[in-house]
């Protein structure tokens, strides 16, 4: 008599059955959806619509084991942008996704191409796209996670998440993955899983053997966890047969782009090697001789990545709070006539592969899109386990309460010479002074150049974050120094090494906290501003998930003279104003420093705002002796004001921005004895100005500013940064622009020399003046 199966064991092979009918349903619908997006939705432009179908195969067993069975409600996950179809099924299947958006999959309204935080609808943890940046935010995110840990910012009884990635290797080759995890080890980051999505083929080829021998090294050099799920059962069981280790041999050894040509020509392709190279084996005959083409061809593509028990097995076997790498191997293309071709990448069943794969899944003509269609286990049971996974249980937003924000920031004594930068680092020195809860929520983060950009004072007072407490030696050991480095859980500085992805990648995941974990933090985040540039493609990624953050970039412009052209920016300004996500502005006078940070402060809580950008200078400047009122605080949030009001019908004036506004007034001074009718002035934000021109027209505050101006008056334009800042401000109201600014790169000099060589001294303001006189 057959022994009766145990209760547990019962359960765990029901269990099994039904995730492999979860796996087949989402393999079928990602297919489908993408099938139906390119061959049956019309197509008024006529452009292949994609989708990647194989990228989409390769993780089913993954995004089944994590998403239906191993996810807990507080993880979080970054799903590879190529599986966002899959990715989307899974949603569907779980009542967060809807028939509609998928049918319109990639075109407006639908599901997007990429998985995104802001524009799914699906509760996207962090969206992706850019590759690489996915793996690295959810190590930042976990560092974000201990941060409000360890400060008490979220009720004990909330448990750690575990941030996961789903990762396709071709990602590894992006640098910042390995910036990413050098900044992990120096944090001793935990609760960090990447799943490998281990198919060894990228976009145009078939990668190299043995990488993954290179990616478990760097893993285990920064102290990670490498679980390598390679065979699935039934291939481990074929190699606990006689001459089963021969295979395994021959497999270990086979090519990557052998293995792969191999699996698209199916199982008699795999016989004529075997039979080639082992065929004097008997016992290989014997493997061979009781499987046909089509379970030979099974069993070799047999992957731990497409096995559910190996998958779980590896998951389940994580002990530790340490972070984890699983290399999965798997087949790009697994399950579909695509499988294994070098090519597949972007490539497309065609409507009879479709075909067959329909009628292989069981899916009835007209219900494609139905959730229980082709099911191989009965829709009740399959809508009970649904309902009953842990996933289903998770905050996808927390809702947090904004901070209060003090009328006035603290500046400090003010001087009649200061720099902006030099006044940044006032007021974040007596913010650390303050007892305000908003001070306690501030988060400073920088590349390496913390004093540089005037943190010291804030990180002396509020100390350096590391679950290490730590004196500063130099103190201890009575050596002068005006900072001091302290480390201690409670610290609020991230000292980051130079490398701007990371800064990014950090301000994007210190500014989610208050929805990924229910804790609200004020993000402040310096570097110098030239290297926004070599971290953009993550400033981008930052803003594009609604990352909330203040970025202070200084020093900026050829102002920063003896540093030289590598130092000096051109650009940045544009780049602020082009930025979606992030309002710029670049303050004249320290005054102006404490009303944009107040504003930015705010601005970064409101559920309709977004992040700011602070462009300073360390070139200190004459200051005026004025009080911010409330109309002038209005007029420097708004993007400008007169600063020397220019008289009715006036033919000229000159608009500056920024550090050179001395240069303009010394210009204005000369002016003045021949007209002294003009005026100056001082544009504190050119996005802010011409996105109300846009939005407004004719009825924008930038047409009220330069009303004064006569009709066809003539416009001097200037600041440290690219001229095109400011040109357009002659089409406000048709006056004729004269831009003044830095378009080439800069050299080594002092400030007379290099405003000299790029046009921006005194002498070159008046220059342009007389210009725009003789050609009225």
């Amino acid at each position: 008599m057959t022994k009766p199966k145990t209760p547990a064991r019962t359960e765990e092979a029901e269990r099994l059955e039904t995730l492999a009918a979860i796996e087949k349903k989402l393999l079928w619908l990602a297919s489908w959806t993408i099938h139906h997006a390119n061959h049956l939705r019309p197509a008024r432009d006529r452009l292949k619509v994609g989708g990647h179908q194989a990228s989409c195969a390769s993780v089913a067993t993954i995004m089944t084991a994590l998403f239906f069975e191993i996810m807990r409600p507080g993880d979080r996950i970054a799903v590879k942008p190529h599986a966002s179809p899959i990715y989307h099924a899974a949603m569907y299947l779980l009542g967060r996704q809807t028939r509609e958006r998928l049918e319109r999959f990639r075109s407006l309204g639908g599901a997007q191409s990429y998985p995104s935080r802001t524009k799914d609808a699906t509760g996207v943890d962090f969206s992706t796209g850019s590759v690489g940046l996915g793996a690295a935010m959810s190590l930042f995110a976990s560092l974000t996670q201990d941060y409000v840990r360890l400060h008490d910012m979220v009720p004990a009884e909330q448990p750690d998440g575990r941030m996961i990635a789903i990762v396709g290797d071709a990602e590894l080759d992006e640098g910042n993955v390995y910036e990413a995890m050098l900044e992990g080890w120096k944090y001793d980051v935990r609760n960090v899983w990447w799943v490998i999505d281990y198919n060894r083929q990228s976009l145009d080829r078939v990668v190299p053997e043995q990488l993954f021998e290179k990616i478990e090294s760097f893993f285990s050099a920064v102290g990670w966890r490498v679980v390598t799920v390679k065979y699935g059962k039934k291939l481990q069981r074929a190699f606990a047969r006689a001459g089963g280790e021969a295979l395994r041999e021959w497999i270990d050894a086979c090519p990557n782009d052998l293995y792969a040509a191999l699996t698209f020509k199916g199982g008699q392709a795999w016989r004529v090697h075997l039979e080639s190279d082992l065929g004097r084996n008997a016992a290989i005959r014997e493997i061979l001789e009781s499987h046909d083409d089509a379970a030979l061809a099974s069993l070799m593509t047999n992957l731990g990545g497409h096995d559910m028990e190996a998958m779980l097995e590896a998951f389940r076997s994580v002990d530790t709070d340490l972070p984890h790498c699983f290399i999965a191997y798997t087949v790009k293309g697994w399950g579909l006539p695509l499988a294994g071709h070098k090519d597949n990448h972007s490539g497309l069943m065609t409507p009879e592969q479709m075909g067959v794969l329909q009628e292989a899944m069981g899916v009835p003509a007209g219900a494609e899109w139905e959730p229980h269609a082709g099911l191989d286990v009965e829709p009740a049971r399959f809508d009970a386990f649904l309902a009953q996974i842990p996933y289903q249980r998770r905050v996808e937003r927390h809702e947090t309460a904004a901070l209060p924000v003090p009328s006035v920031l603290p500046a400090g004594r003010r001087t009649a010479s200061a720099s902006t930068q030099e006044v940044f680092g006032r007021i974040m020195g007596e913010l650390a002074r303050s007892e305000e809860e908003m001070a306690s929520r501030i988060v400073t983060t920088s590349p390496d150049v913390s004093v540089s950009t005037s943190l010291g004072g804030w990180v002396t007072r509020r100390h350096v974050f590391s679950r290490k407490e730590h004196e500063d030696v130099f103190r201890a050991n009575q050596v002068p120094s005006p900072t001091q480095w302290r480390q201690s859980l409670k610290g609020q500085h991230l000292e980051l090494g130079i490398a701007e992805n990371n800064l990014f990648l950090n301000l994007a995941s210190l500014g989610l906290s208050h929805e990924l974990f229910g804790a609200r933090l004020l993000p402040v985040g310096t570097l110098y501003d030239p290297f926004i540039a070599r971290g953009l493609d993550a400033l981008t990624y930052a803003c594009y998930q609604d990352a909330r953050f203040l970025l202070v970039a200084t020093p900026s412009g050829v102002s920063l003279a003896p540093e030289g052209g590598a130092h000096q920016s051109i650009g940045t300004p544009l780049i602020g104003m082009s930025q979606p996500g992030l309002t710029s502005y670049e303050p004249a006078f320290g005054d102006e420093v404490a009303v944009i940070m107040r504003w930015a402060f705010e601005h970064m809580q409101k559920p309709d705002g977004g992040s700011a950008y602070m462009r300073l200078s360390t070139r200190a400047i004459e200051q005026p002796e004025r009080e911010m009122d409330a109309d002038l605080e209005r007029r420097v949030l708004r993007g400008g004001y007169w600063l020397h009001e220019p008289q009715p019908g006036c033919a000229l004036a000159i608009a500056v921005t920024g550090v050179v506004v001395s240069e303009a007034q010394a210009a204005l001074g000369a002016l003045h004895e021949d007209m002294p009718e003009a005026g100056l002035l001082v544009v504190t934000s050119a996005e802010q100005l011409h996105a109300d021109w846009r939005a407004r027209g004719s009825a924008s505050y930038a047409a009220g500013l330069l009303a004064p101006l006569a009709p066809g008056a003539g416009l001097v334009t200037v600041l440290d940064g690219h001229p095109a800042t400011l040109s357009w401000l002659g089409g406000v109201r048709g006056h004729r622009v004269w831009p003044l600014g830095v378009d080439r790169f800069g050299q080594s000099a002092d400030v007379q020399d290099i405003y000299r060589v790029m046009r921006l001294d005194a002498d070159a303001i008046l220059d342009a003046c007389a210009r725009a006189c003789l050609q009225r």
